[in-house]
């Protein structure tokens, strides 16, 4: 967990997202990478065929960010920890995954308002854009975390061997977090394993890791999405992890927009993994 990055529009919930990468990165020693992506149109430029830096609108918010970026870097819980940060112009969730891949980032970290409407720009759908599109996992943060506890992670999954690696990703961040993962599929009544034939598909899933501290979970609900939600507010679990595919942002096993709508509801951080 050497470096964490943390788009950030200098919300409210961006701040949230910066003081728990804050936690994480005291606890490894990570580095801190800010970016805020001013997000202009193409179209707006070709027009008039100048650069960014010569777009009055364009540097209007470059200053903004400038001074805002100051105001964050002053931040005491900031003390102590090698940060680094850049303003960019470019489409925001693109920009972010391009980002995270240049600077060979282990981590993203975001704040999302949840299903509130969207109000902002950047916080909300383009949160769910990088979600669905990132190859980095991306810990996606809802409330003031006065304390970032990772005891217990949900990790929902159908079990299916395509999403094997994510698991493996999983096992990765508990065992650097020290978690306990608690493996859970969901029955629906459109999608029902009985209990004998679905612990055999998580046995075989998981007979390859060498990692012990688990449980192994069978929860029926309406939806797998309710489903996920209520088994982890039964276990009060400290963290969600769910798998996300490129085309959609959508897990294998997921009918419809899953992994979206757990990062829309979820109280809990939720930290998603790319099949």
């Amino acid at each position: 967990m050497k470096r964490i990055l943390v788009p950030t529009d200098f919300s409210k919930e961006a701040e949230f997202a910066t003081k728990t990468a804050a936690k994480i990165a005291a606890k490894f020693g990570s580095e801190i990478f800010f970016v805020h992506m001013i997000d202009l149109p193409n179209a707006e430029l070709d027009k008039t065929h100048q650069s960014i830096s010569e777009v009055p609108e364009a540097l209007f918010f470059i200053k903004l960010a400038a001074k805002r970026f100051n105001e964050l870097l002053s931040q005491d819980f900031l003390d102590n920890i090698t940060i680094h940060h850049s303003i960019k112009t470019d489409s925001t969730f693109a920009g972010i995954n391009e980002t995270a891949e240049e600077l060979d980032i282990d981590l993203i970290v975001m704040g999302s308002h949840g299903a509130s409407g969207f109000k902002e720009i950047f916080i909300g759908s383009n949160t769910e854009k990088v979600v669905r599109t990132s190859k980095v996992p991306v810990l996606v943060i809802k409330e003031n975390e006065q304390e970032f506890k990772t005891d217990h992670l949900v990790f929902a999954s159908d079990f299916q061997f395509n999403s094997i690696h994510t698991y493996k990703k999983a096992v990765k961040f508990a065992k650097k977090f020290d978690s306990k993962i608690h493996l859970l599929l969901v029955n629906t009544p459109n999608n029902f394993s009985s209990t004998t034939e679905a612990k055999k598909r998580i046995a075989n899933f998981i007979e390859h890791s060498d990692f012990t501290n688990y449980t192994i979970n069978i929860y029926n609900d309406d939806t797998v999405e309710k489903g996920i939600l209520n088994f982890s507010e039964d276990i009060d679990a400290d963290i969600i992890g769910i798998s996300t595919t490129g085309r959609q942002g959508i897990a294998h096993f997921f009918n419809g927009s899953i992994s979206q709508d757990i990062v829309n509801h979820a109280i809990r951080p939720v930290i998603t993994f790319k099949i």
